[in-house]
């Protein structure tokens, strides 16, 4: 009985030190979010102290500068990646990507002051590929996939075609201008992906209110 009841305690300590130690990687994650949108150059010092943990601590979780902004990076991406499916459960497909479209112009533009960091760590890490690229594909290919089954976008889109068509968003700022420059860049990119749609009655079809 001692034994199964040591056991039983050593497994619910060892369950709060994983929630703990989760909850701390989330913590870091969030502060340093904010503390790199706002400067490249942040210490991490500072990021551990506002996160409320040692540096230790931190270095367990991200060894270095570019560990850590490629893993912020993408695990917003993954967030952002994640919705097209949930959009696919209850919008029908052409809805479900021009509100995902809108997600995506929401991210480029509030992460506009990461870009910087970003770019360090990529030229730090020898050039590697952007984080969360991979997601991201699948979710376009999730979306493009499920529009040209019923029709709403003409056939044979790919998601390189897609996502070269909306490489423009990574260049406009998060202010009131930048945003309507972004729904006007969307709104064309829908139009011509619904153009020689053999379901959709044309541009402008689908209601885009999600921009």
């Amino acid at each position: 009985m001692t034994g199964s009841g040591g056991g039983r305690v050593r497994a619910e300590r060892d369950a709060r030190l994983r929630s703990d130690a989760a909850a701390n990687r989330e913590r870091i994650l969030e502060v340093a979010l904010a503390e790199l949108t706002r400067s490249a150059d942040v210490p991490l010092s500072a990021i551990a102290k506002k996160a409320g943990v040692g540096q230790g601590t931190l270095y367990r979780n991200f060894p270095s500068r570019e560990a850590l902004v490629l893993e912020i990076y993408r695990h917003e991406m993954r967030q952002v990646a994640d919705t097209a499916a949930e959009l696919l459960r209850t919008r029908a497909p052409d809805q479900a990507l021009r509100e995902w479209m809108g997600h995506l112009a929401r991210f480029a533009m509030a992460k506009a002051g990461l870009a910087d960091a970003l770019h360090k760590a990529i030229s730090a890490s020898c050039g590697q590929e952007k984080p969360g690229h991979g997601q991201m594909t699948e979710a376009v290919a999730l979306l493009l996939r499920a529009n040209e089954e019923v029709g709403t976008i003409r056939p044979g889109v790919t998601t390189d075609d897609f996502l070269l068509a909306i490489a423009g968003l990574w260049q406009i700022g998060p202010d009131e201008n930048g945003q309507a420059r972004a729904r006007r860049l969307l709104d064309l990119v829908m139009d011509g992906l619904r153009t020689g749609a053999p379901g959709a009655a044309g541009p402008g079809a689908a209601a885009d209110g999600a921009s």
